[in-house]
């Protein structure tokens, strides 16, 4: 500020005695005498009266500017109550800085130097001309204001100097302490001579740090050079160690000619600073990164609408850098204009959640959420807040997609009718130009093509059918189960070169097939359209997966129906063969067999016809033997043509023409289970389908009645529904067919060995397999059986005659053929003469054979092994057919148990009576008993001389020979028994014949 003009400042005049010859000195400063120093004026007459004005105009001297005051005294020498010595010395002790000018009325040289020697500004006397007067009095103004200043600036220094908050030291231009404050003092806690002299870099505080040290010494150095130096370091106190930042400044000190005279250094606590400057650093820091990485973008516009201030991360939305933003000329041009209504904004303060639509330097469109707010920071007044929702918009959209997706597909019934919904919604739901769905075909493993969109035809064209393995895309995407995505631009999908689609997805539909969706653009699916278009092949695998749920509980719902038809079937079919099995039980020929399984089939409508047929040789047809149901079948029996002539022709021929044959005839023919599961069919092609249907009988079964390979006629069963024969059904009757013929067999061999009457069959057998075939041929031999058989658990044995070799050669032989279990010579074994061998004349050995044995397999069907020959070049076989067993049929299976027989001769035989001796006689021994008897016989206990012992005989059955002599004892006596039973009965019968 400015001193105010010497012409402004108030004078205080105290005037002396009156005195005519002396002008008043105010008259001579107020400009009516003199020269007029133009200001105010205030003359007084007395001491009291100028300590008092002084006084009045002083009272805020010590706070207010020195113009304000009194500026000047100016003092005659003689005044009314004491001396202007007097008052000069007074205002020196009250006012010191308020210039005094004495100007006596008539002066001396001693009166001078008193006043010079009280401290008065100037000495004029009233004598001398105005113009003196009015300089001194200047001058005096002037050193009272340089004074004032002085002592100011003092006070100032002062004060600043005691603040005991702040460390102040004054150095000399070396840096040497001249003094310090209070509060160096007391912190270092050091007495301040301690400190003055001392280099300012050696004091305490820096002693432990030579880095800080020297920090020092190059501050004091700039000062010196007129710098004002600022540095921050760390203090250390006694007994404790760094305790905070010292922020120092060393300001240099100059006199008037402007060089420096000294240092004024100053500390203050910056602990607190650099702590909110390094937390001030650190917010900048995280701000900035926060900016820079942020997905939302924040712009700082001004009234008219341009930038003031651009995020970092703008690039992020809008693809355009800070620069780029900046050059637009409104936020108009960024944003959609007319955003929002501006007497809103200003009304609300914040206007939140507007949503429009922006378009980023690469052209594509985005959808924003912007929040726009009314600010003050530096020249922007609104500030914009842009978060980009493209993709949770684009999600929104593509889940309402896939929602009403959805819902369709819970409507779907088909697999093909998902595939088509799924192609039609991929186009809403992904937002893609094609879709594909390609569906598991598990009969021949390959994924077909089941819908395409249009797109998919446009871009792709026709897509092929892929079998699983074969290296494509979708094949090893449907085994490995994982989607796979491609999207490289030139690389059409599946490297097919005729195709447009530059990035598809393939994702797996479970076990049901592929989805693929594709575009033109090379990388089109990120992270969104990956999550979209697998959410989407979820639904789709989901719904495909409930159709086939619900398929399977249809189809296992229609099976369980089928199958309980079916068990109740079978438990009727079951009850019906629990009665059948009992009839067969209680059947004592074979007519009642045949008359029981017919009656049963048709009781209670079980089946409306049934009948049993055989074949006769002579017509060469089947003939009925008996039937059951309505009286209507023996009508379809006559009409129908039984016939099997020309069976050559229909085992050789077409199976058009045998199937074109009653089922009964067909069975009979091939053997087996003929079913017909709907008579109607051909209905105009057979004429027994017209008469059966002409009847009700709307499906038919035939079973070949079979037992070890020999026929005993043909079972044929007529239903009044179609498909009535079941597999379950068709298997229950082969088995009934099985159990029927070997009931007829078992009361066939019962009859057999009834009847005396009987038909004796020669074959010649030309079979290398046949046992006693090889063991000829191997020995060079003949061997014979007699037919006689005991048969155990583990197979059957016999008693064969060995004649021309040694019988010890044929058990060798035997032993080594697998159809042969054991061999065991029973007599011929004895040594020659010469005692170098056994005799040549043969023997008999007893032969343990596998099952099965020709003899047991012919004796199931009645049939009786009479006697075997076979020698190195050929066999005979010699049976007993009974007349009750059909005689070509036994032929037939004879000839089957060889691979190769001819029947050389033919010829009825009779025997005495019904039960001959030897029946009897095997009725009445059991099998050991037969077995002992057997070995002794054929061993030559029984010749004379004997040709072995008993113990012989009972080491060879492996028992004591106490055991051996009581079965044969036993068989003695039944044998005799027998004799004399029979003797009595011819006795008896002679007797009445007289």
């Amino acid at each position: 500020m400015e001193p105010a003009p010497i012409r402004d400042v108030h004078l205080l005049v105290v005037e002396g005695d009156a005195d005519e010859n002396v002008t008043p000195i105010s008259n001579v400063l107020d400009g009516e005498t003199g020269g007029g120093l133009v200001g105010t004026v205030t003359a007084v007459s007395s001491v009291d009266g100028a300590l008092e004005e002084l006084s009045d105009r002083t009272a805020d001297y010590a706070v207010t500017a020195f113009d304000r005051s009194v500026g000047c005294v100016v003092a005659a020498h003689h005044i009314e109550d004491g001396s202007g010595l007097e008052l000069l010395e007074t205002i020196r002790d009250r006012r010191p800085c308020v210039p005094v000018v004495f100007a006596p009325a008539a002066g001396d040289e001693l009166l001078a130097s008193e006043s010079v020697a009280a401290g008065v500004a100037a000495y004029v006397p009233a004598d001398r001309r105005a113009d003196d007067l009015e300089g001194a009095v200047e001058r005096a103004i002037e050193d009272g204001r340089e004074r004032h200043l002085c002592r100011s600036r003092a006070r100032g220094f002062s004060a600043l100097f005691d603040d005991p908050e702040t460390y102040w030291w004054l150095l000399d231009p070396d840096g040497v302490v001249e003094r310090a404050n209070e509060a160096v003092h007391e912190t270092l806690r050091v007495d301040p001579g301690d400190l003055r002299g001392r280099s300012f870099e050696r004091i305490p505080w820096w002693e432990d740090g030579r880095e800080r040290r020297g920090t020092i010494t190059d501050a004091v150095e700039a000062a010196a050079g007129g710098d004002v130096v600022r540095r921050d370091l760390r203090r250390s106190t006694p007994d404790r160690d760094d305790s905070g930042i010292l922020e120092v400044t060393i300001r240099p000190v100059r006199d008037e000619s402007g060089a420096v005279v000294s240092l004024l250094a100053r500390a203050v606590d910056g602990t607190d600073r650099a702590r909110l400057e390094a937390e001030l650093r650190d917010s900048e820091e995280l701000h900035r990164v926060t900016l820079n990485n942020m997905t939302d973008t924040v712009l700082v516009t001004d009234d008219d609408g341009g930038f003031t201030y651009v995020c970092p991360n703008v690039h992020f939305i809008f693809g355009y850098d800070d620069d780029e933003i900046r050059e637009m000329e409104t936020i108009d041009e960024l944003l959609e204009p007319a955003l929002f209504d501006p007497d809103e904004l200003a009304a609300a303060g914040v206007l939140t959640n507007i949503e429009c639509t922006a378009t980023d330097k690469a052209g594509r469109e985005h959808t924003l959420l912007v929040n726009v707010r009314q600010v003050s920071i530096q020249d922007g007044t609104t500030l914009y807040s842009c978060r980009d929702i493209t993709k949770r918009k684009r999600r929104e959209e593509a889940l309402t997609a896939l929602h009403r997706s959805t819902r369709e597909l819970l409507y779907a019934e088909t697999d093909q009718e998902i595939a088509s919904l799924v192609v039609e919604d991929a186009t809403d739901v992904l937002d893609l130009d094609a879709s594909a769905a390609y569906l598991f075909d598990t009969d021949e493993n390959v994924l077909r093509p089941a819908a395409r969109s249009p797109g998919m035809a446009s871009l792709h064209g026709p897509l092929s059918t892929h079998h699983t393995g074969d290296g494509t895309v979708p094949s090893e995407v449907f085994v490995a189960g994982e989607s796979r995505f491609l999207g490289t631009a030139g690389s059409p999908m599946e490297g097919d070169p005729t195709s447009d689609v530059r990035s598809a997805a393939f994702v797996p539909l479970g076990d049901h097939g592929v989805f693929v969706a594709g575009s033109a653009n090379a990388e089109e699916f990120d992270e969104l359209s990956r999550e979209l278009t697998d959410l989407l092949a979820a639904t789709a695998e989901a719904a495909l997966d409930r159709v086939e749920r619900d398929r399977t509980l249809r189809e296992r719902d229609r099976e369980l129906k089928r199958r309980n038809r079916q068990l109740s079937r079978l438990n009727r079919i079951n009850e019906l063969i629990r009665e059948i099995d009992g009839a067969l039980v209680r059947a004592e020929t074979r007519a009642e067999i045949e008359r029981a399984v017919c009656e049963r089939l048709t009781t209670a409508d079980r089946f409306s016809f049934a009948w049993i047929g055989t074949i006769d040789t002579a017509t060469e047809r089947l003939e009925p033997r008996a039937h059951g149901g309505t009286s209507r079948g023996k009508e379809y029996l006559d009409s129908v043509s039984l016939s099997i002539a020309s069976q050559d022709d229909l085992r050789s021929g077409s199976e058009i023409s045998a199937a074109g044959r009653e089922p009964a005839v067909r069975s009979a023919i091939g053997g087996g289970v003929t079913s017909v599961g709907n008579v109607a069919d051909g209905l105009r092609a057979d004429r027994w389908r017209r008469e059966a249907l002409a009847r009700e009988y709307q499906s038919a079964l035939a079973v070949s009645l079979s037992y070890d390979e020999f026929t005993y006629g043909v079972l044929t069963v007529y239903a009044d529904r179609p498909d009535a024969f079941g597999e379950v059904t068709r298997a229950v009757f082969e088995e009934l067919g099985e159990t029927i013929a070997s009931a007829v067999a078992a009361v066939e061999r019962k009859t057999a060995l009834l009847s005396s009457s009987r038909t004796r069959l020669e074959f010649d057998v030309a079979d290398e397999s046949f046992v006693f075939s090889r063991l000829a041929e191997r020995s060079g031999c003949t061997i014979s059986f007699d037919g006689g058989v005991r048969q155990h658990e583990g197979g059957a044995t016999v008693f064969a005659t060995v004649e021309g070799a040694p019988v010890s050669t044929v058990v060798d032989a035997a032993r080594e053929l697998v159809a042969v279990e054991d061999a065991q010579i029973v007599s011929g074994g004895r040594p020659d003469a010469a005692g170098e061998g056994t005799t040549t004349g043969g023997g008999t050995v007893r032969l343990l054979l596998s099952p099965p044995f020709l003899a047991l397999r012919l004796a199931d069907h009645g049939i009786v092994l009479q006697r075997v020959d076979a020698t190195p070049s050929s066999t005979r076989v010699v049976v007993d057919v009974p007349s009750a067993v059909d005689d070509r049929g036994s032929a037939d299976l004879v000839s089957r148990c060889f691979s190769n027989a001819d029947l050389r001769s033919k010829q009825s035989v009779d025997r005495a009576t019904s039960q001959d001796v030897r029946s009897k006689v095997i009725e009445r021994l059991t099998d050991r008993q037969l077995e002992v008897v057997q070995l002794a016989y054929y061993s030559g206990y029984f010749e004379s001389p004997r040709g072995c012992s008993g113990e012989d005989v009972a080491e060879a059955l492996e028992i004591s020979p106490a055991a051996f002599y009581r079965h044969v004892r036993t068989v003695e006596r039944k044998l005799l028994e027998l004799l004399f039973e029979e003797i009595g009965v011819e006795a008896t019968i002679a007797s009445r014949v007289e």
